[in-house]
């Protein structure tokens, strides 16, 4: 699988990396690989990522 960090968390320890996985995304901790991922069908996903583009995670 091919994962993804975030540009913006480039120079940072909390990050995050997305893979794809049939039928959807897979999120993982760039500081504990091994512990395996979270995935999430491709319909929940885009949800997401249109609420963070919304601003509706910001705090």
């Amino acid at each position: 699988m091919n994962w993804r960090k975030s540009t913006r968390s480039q120079n940072t320890t909390n990050c995050v990396e997305v893979g794809c996985v049939a039928g959807g995304a897979a999120v993982r901790d760039t500081k504990d690989r091994a512990a395996g991922y979270l995935a999430v069908p491709a319909q929940h996903w885009g949800r997401f990522v249109a609420g963070v583009k919304a601003g509706r995670f910001d705090g």
